[in-house]
């Protein structure tokens, strides 16, 4: 896997993922709210990877090249 997130892409991943989970963790969610909180750890993984299998379907590459 190469990575093709980088930058504020990462950054902003990993804080809407961290949001997300912190949302339905700790605020009483109702129960039908609770897979936000499974919605929240896409992003956070991706944005810790550094790999999302979306963007190499798309085409997409925000990480900068060396």
């Amino acid at each position: 896997m190469k990575a093709n997130v980088g930058g504020i892409d990462k950054i902003l991943r990993i804080v809407v993922g961290l949001v997300l989970l912190f949302l339905v963790y700790f605020l009483k969610t109702p129960d039908s709210l609770w897979w936000w909180g499974l919605i929240g750890i896409i992003p956070l993984g991706t944005g810790l990877m550094g790999y999302c299998m979306l963007y190499t379907l798309l085409g997409i590459n925000t990480c900068p090249t060396r």
